[in-house]
């Protein structure tokens, strides 16, 4: 055996090392005889805590001091910790996906540090940040200050590039030694559950501006789709951000104060949003007139809908010929649960349509609804999106989330009046706004008019409230929390597509996205895995059971995605802040 040791160095952050079995010795009381060592193991004698360049959501580096010999996850909440983020299991570690255009490995890191000339000096050694830096900058929004730097960076060029970088995550139950990561190698630390919770202006300045700035770096770089509308609407939000956060650098913190009062009754709680939880005495209507219906079997044009007279009970849309008809057998009846819904809305084209996917026995239903007003689409989407869920009208999160879709919808529209836009100066730069899309589609005169004829929209919100809108805006995206695996299913031909998402499994369209199956977490009686095959198998209460086999990931990876969502359903605000990580592991590890 031959043990390496620096007599000149504190020893009491040290542990032994196993390189051939990958392993850490902090069982102190056992012998080495337990653990089954030879006497021709090499033993690396060596510090738990070391150092590690994290690229936060933001897109800057920080040098951080992480133990490597504990879990990724507990590693994760101590990181968390230090930077003053709440609910740290909505959060991990990712290694950075490779640019297939970029072959030298060193040309990307000399990009790297050119892209964040100051990660050398950000540093934390625990809770003691060292130098000036602290970690309130974090809630600080920096603008993008070149062109280059979008011109620089990784985009996925399809479903499958995404699909390969959620590759790279860490396995939360193992160690960053367990998993070869080496002393100040680059990490990702980014939101991987989007489910957040409990998401409050008061307590989350940091919380809030990371995942602003991780939202936004995902429209600009193309992860998510929006359309031309929402992307200026997206614009406007980050051009109002980056001038209210220049004008607020100097006195952040009494700024900040003084907005979270003036927002904290309306965007104290985000979670909301997505799960509700507030009361409201608002009339919800059960029966709309005038609205349209289209079967998907034909081509999709303005002729091929049919006017029904539709109603929408409990978990059901009837429709009915006529308004007369309404008390006879309904001529369609669709059950909601467990569909897809989507949005298909051109604000200046009076477009607002609703494509839902319904369920049935050999595949999907795909049927449109056409919708005559922007309110009624918010009520008809809202009450789609519930029954998707198992849900009714009147559930407490009806009205608010008719709210902030009719809330969304306002935000798309351009200013009627060319005479109260603000003139184009200098500090708007739409190559710094805008994804490369839209760069090519029109001229930089052209955009820079569109975003602040959209600005119009947000112009008076706070720097916390446009924030909160922006994620909100976010949250509202057909594909927003979707994270895609290439997956090979049980009695399938072709490598296909799983989609993840905080509620449900997507069975996808490798080429186009589009869903073929879904499967409601609220079903799901059990999941397992194969390790050897890598088959993930997932049994329902009242469907047949799926199963595939993961292409080009580990399955534990999949497998920790379902687990995890499992997990984060299970808090509740009446808990306090700490977590039940034995559970996290029991959901997630696969070998308890």
């Amino acid at each position: 055996m031959c043990l390496h040791a620096d007599v000149k160095k504190d020893w009491s952050d040290h542990a032994l090392w196993w390189e051939k079995k990958k392993t850490w010795l902090l069982k102190t009381h056992w012998t080495l005889d337990k653990y089954g060592i030879q006497a021709d193991a090499r033993l690396l004698f060596t510090p738990q805590h070391k150092l590690l360049r994290l690229q936060l959501p933001n897109m800057k580096h920080m040098r951080v001091k992480v133990n490597f010999s504990d879990r990724v996850f507990k590693a994760v909440s101590d990181i968390c910790k230090t930077f003053n983020i709440r609910h740290p299991e909505e959060l991990s570690l990712l290694r950075k996906p490779r640019d297939p255009k970029k072959k030298k490995k060193k040309l990307e890191e000399a990009e790297e540090e050119a892209l964040d000339p100051l990660s050398p000096t950000s540093a934390w050694f625990g809770d003691s940040p060292l130098s000036e830096g602290n970690p309130s900058i974090l809630a600080v929004s920096q603008p993008i200050t070149s062109p280059d730097i979008l011109v620089k960076m990784y985009k996925p060029q399809s479903l499958l590039d995404k699909a390969k970088i959620n590759q790279g995550w860490l396995d939360s139950s193992r160690s960053l030694m367990e998993q070869d990561v080496k002393e100040n190698e680059v990490l990702l630390l980014r939101f991987k559950y989007h489910s957040f919770f409990d998401l409050n202006p008061k307590y989350d300045a940091i919380r809030v501006n990371q995942l602003y700035e991780q939202a936004k770096w995902a429209i600009l770089l193309e992860e998510i789709e929006c359309t031309e509308e929402e992307m200026m609407m997206f614009a406007a939000l980050q051009y109002h951000i980056n001038k209210l956060s220049i004008m607020s650098s100097e006195n952040h913190m009494n700024n900040s104060e003084k907005e979270i009062d003036e927002v904290d009754a309306a965007l104290s709680d985000l979670e909301i949003t997505l799960e509700g939880g507030k009361t409201s005495n608002t009339r919800v209507p059960l029966m709309l007139s005038n609205f349209y219906l289209h079967l998907r079997p034909k081509k999709l044009t303005l002729k091929g809908y049919k006017q029904y007279w539709c109603t929408f009970k409990d978990i059901t849309i009837s429709c009915y010929k006529s308004r007369e008809e309404a008390h006879l057998t309904p001529a369609h009846q669709m059950n909601l649960r467990g569909c897809e819904v989507t949005p298909d809305v051109n604000i200046s084209g009076q477009k607002v349509n609703i494509k839902l996917l319904i369920p049935v026995a050999d595949g999907m239903n795909e049927i449109w609804l056409r919708c005559d007003t922007e309110k009624q689409y918010a009520q008809w989407m809202a009450a789609c999106r519930l029954a998707s869920k198992g849900k009714t009208m009147a559930d407490s999160s009806y009205s608010l989330e008719v709210q902030n879709i009719l809330s969304f919808l306002k935000m798309q529209h351009m200013n009627p009046d060319p005479q109260i836009i603000e003139p184009i100066t200098t500090d708007i730069n739409p190559e710094c706004l805008v994804s490369p899309r839209y760069l090519k589609k029109y001229k930089n005169k052209q955009i820079s008019a569109r975003i602040l004829e959209a600005h119009q929209n947000v112009a008076q919100m706070s720097l916390i409230e446009a924030k909160m809108r922006f994620i909100q805006a976010w949250q509202s995206l057909p594909e927003f929390g979707m994270t895609h695996f290439l997956a090979k299913f049980q009695g399938g031909k072709k490598d296909e597509l799983i989609g993840i998402t905080y509620n449900r499994l997507i069975r996808m369209d490798a080429g186009t996205g589009d869903a073929i199956k879904t499967w409601r977490f609220s079903n799901m009686k059990q999941w397992n895995v194969n390790w050897e095959i890598k088959m993930v198998t997932v049994e329902f209460a009242d469907e047949p059971s799926l199963a595939f086999i993961c292409a080009e990931v580990d399955c534990k990876v999949v497998h920790e995605f379902i687990g995890g969502y499992i997990f984060l359903s299970t808090r509740a605000k009446d808990q306090n802040e700490s977590l039940d990580e034995e559970m996290f592991y029991k959901l997630t590890s696969g070998w308890i």
